[in-house]
């Protein structure tokens, strides 16, 4: 092929850096996506957050990835130019991702140092993976020439497949590295996060090694900017004079004195999009939930597939990346057409409505899933409230009262398995229990110092025919009562009878063997038998002869709510996805001039954030039920779809291409409705509708 392959592909009109550009993509979207997976359980089990503040803090850092890929176009547009900008912060994503890997690892500091080193962390790399999102696609479109459209559609093809290739391998590798990797004596979070840096440095090091083959476009200026620009001085020219001008019938046209009347009409164009881009935040307060609340319902589930297989509670993300490889042909080739067939007009905007309900409908099924998962929960126990369960290990029954109660009525029987926590009312922080116990026709008290919020174990033993008592306070169950962390899978074992107590991890699902010894002399292994997904265990270890044998309590019930009954709401939310944002940039392209559309690219990503803040706020501040906020969201998409389908009944669409006709002369219209309804004049100027496939 000769030096052509310098800058081209061997017998195509590709431009050989393209290459660098797509596995950096690759790259880059492995790193973020993997970190993200595993960002909630993060929260929630290493810095012991509870759900609400993982939520929130999750949230956060999503909204900040989507604000800043704004201050990353103005860089990039007005100083730096593309190429340096996505080096420069690309440089402190890698940065980013160090810190907060160095951040989970157990042994660098205290939890205040970890949260500290999390948090810088995770700013960095929200500015530096939106700093570089407007440029990187760009760049890529920029190695072209004009005359090869087909060849720069096609990039963007494969450019978009790298990012769900990307994000799919993530989602299922960095939970199997947290999970079934064991380092510093727990989940392995500073591998699951060590990993994805490493792409990140991969990523960096392959997009500088091509940069002797781009091509480089110097700085131009942003247009959003000047957007900006025109419209503040439209509004301060407008407040200034207070005579009305019948020349000016928009408020934009104050902004003639300095600015072209093409810009003026170019921006009035794409305030028409923006106006419409208002209720649409809402739906991605529901989207992004999938790495946040629908993980947290995904850890408090059944995930053993048979005895031998699992899935971790962040993998099952996975599914959405998934599910749009899958969706996104069957409604182009299949749904799409046989809607059209039956005389069906499929306009963008009812597209978008439709993915509305879907979302809608799949936190509609979030809610029934959830209902069924908290009736196995154990709730933690509210203030002035504790939760007590008595083990009666005394050899024979034992009666057990407490002054001013009425609980355990019923004498407790020798190794019997208490069926449940008892809630015990306090109606203070604390207080001292009065507890008379009856064991053998002799009566002893009892008494304890409790606290509200706490679980506790009473546990009764015999020594020398007197009955003795030990309190044990229980690891917090948190909110559904699995072990150590909220919605957390554990399996539990307490020993007793000078057997130490402990904890032991129940990820894997069957039986497991315990070692044990009686002093120096080891004792035959233990079986505890079958240890459930979402169960909690105490084992009471029962020294008998030279023996030991364990007896095991279920102090909370297993799961008996699979994961795969999460798979409807993850479908129903990945075809909202295909109908709501995939169309939507479509429509949004469609409907604005060429050097607009990044002012549009940049009103559609902030949808996206102010998305998570509503869920930020709603997280920290509803205090609701998990399955009545699921509720709440379903019926609050409901209700702005309704008002979205008002809105788009009474949008008019455009020819960006006609935009010299918007202000010298009229045209014919085409609007949301039926062509026999277009009678009705909504805008001062008529205009032609065009279909722009993206």
């Amino acid at each position: 092929c000769g030096k052509s392959l310098i800058t081209k592909l061997c017998g195509t009109n590709y431009p050989t850096s393209i290459c660098f550009i797509v596995v950096n993509e690759f790259c880059e979207r492995f790193s973020y996506y993997g970190m993200k997976a595993v960002l909630t359980l993060y929260f929630l089990t290493y810095l012991k957050w509870d759900k609400d503040l993982s939520t929130a803090v999750y949230h956060a850092f999503s909204s900040l990835c989507y604000f800043t890929p704004i201050l990353g176009a103005v860089i990039a547009d007005s100083w730096l130019g593309k190429f340096k900008t996505i080096v420069y912060l690309s440089i402190i994503y890698v940065i980013g991702h160090v810190v907060k890997s160095v951040g989970a690892i157990p042994t660098v500091g205290n939890t205040d140092v970890h949260i500290a080193l999390s948090m810088i962390g995770l700013i960095l790399i929200a500015f530096g993976t939106g700093g570089i999102k407007p440029c990187v696609s760009a760049f890529g479109g920029d190695q072209f020439d004009e005359e090869n459209v087909k060849e720069r559609q096609k990039f963007f093809s494969i450019f978009y497949m790298s990012i769900n290739a990307g994000s799919l391998l993530s989602t299922l590798i960095t939970p199997i590295l947290r999970g079934d990797v064991q380092c510093f004596g727990g989940d392995c979070y500073a591998l699951a996060f060590g990993v994805p840096a490493a792409l990140m440095v991969v990523a960096l090091v392959v997009f500088i090694s091509g940069s002797g083959l781009y091509k480089r476009n110097p700085p131009e200026g942003n247009v959003l900017l000047e957007v900006c620009r025109c419209i503040g001085f439209a509004i301060k020219n407008r407040w200034r004079r207070s005579k009305y001008d019948p020349d000016r019938k928009h408020w934009l046209d104050w902004a003639e004195e300095k600015y072209s009347k093409c810009l003026i009409q170019e921006i009035k164009m794409v305030l028409r999009v923006l106006l419409l881009y208002i209720p649409l935040p809402m739906f991605w307060a529901l989207f992004d939930q999938q790495g946040s609340r629908w993980t947290i319902q995904a850890a408090r589930m059944n995930m053993a597939f048979g005895d031998s297989f699992s899935i971790q509670p962040d993998q099952i993300q996975m599914l959405n990346a998934l599910l749009i490889l899958v969706f996104v042909p069957i409604f182009d080739l299949i749904i799409y057409p046989l809607v059209g067939l039956c005389r069906i007009k499929i306009t963008p905007l009812r597209k978008m409505a439709m993915g509305m309900i879907f979302a809608a409908l799949a936190f509609g099924a979030a809610t029934l899933v959830e209902i069924n998962v908290v009736k196995t929960v154990v709730e933690p126990p509210p203030a002035e409230n504790c939760h007590m369960q008595i083990y009666n290990l005394a050899g024979s029954d034992v009666a057990v009262t407490i002054r001013d109660s009425d609980l355990f009525p019923e004498p407790l029987h020798y190794l019997e398995d208490p069926p449940r926590y008892e809630m015990v009312q306090l109606q203070t922080s604390s207080k001292i229990l009065y507890i008379n116990t009856t064991f053998q026709g002799k009566s002893s008290d009892c008494n304890q110092m409790v606290y509200e919020k706490k679980s506790y174990s009473l546990i009764l033993t015999s020594e020398a025919a007197a009955l003795r008592c030990k309190l044990v306070s229980d690891n917090n169950l948190g909110t559904g009562g699995r072990g150590v962390a909220e919605g957390w899978q554990r399996g539990g074992w307490r020993g007793g009878r000078g057997v130490d107590e402990g904890w032991m991890e129940g990820w894997q699902r069957g039986g497991r063997g315990v070692q044990c010894s009686l002093g120096s002399k080891p004792c035959s292994p233990l079986d505890l038998g079958l240890l459930d997904f979402g169960a909690s265990y105490t084992v009471m270890l029962i020294k008998e002869a030279d023996s030991v044998v364990p007896h095991k309590m279920e102090d909370v019930k297993a799961n008996d709510i699979h994961i795969a009954f999460q798979i409807p709401q993850y479908a129903l939310m990945t075809a909202g996805e295909v109908m709501f944002s995939i169309t939507g940039l479509e429509f949004s392209y469609s409907q604005a001039p060429a050097n607009m559309k990044s002012v549009l690219q940049a009103g559609w990503l902030l949808t996206v954030a102010f998305g998570n803040v509503i869920v930020l706020i709603v997280a920290e501040g509803a205090g609701l039920e998990q399955w009545i906020e699921f509720l709440l969201f379903a019926c609050l998409l409901l209700g702005v779809c309704i008002i979205f389908s008002i809105m788009a009944h009474f949008y008019t669409y455009v020819d960006p291409d006609q935009m010299v006709k918007l202000y010298v002369g009229n045209s014919d219209k085409i609007d949301d409705d039926d062509a026999d309804e277009t009678g009705r004049k909504r805008n001062d100027m008529a205009l032609k509708e065009t279909s722009t496939k993206m």
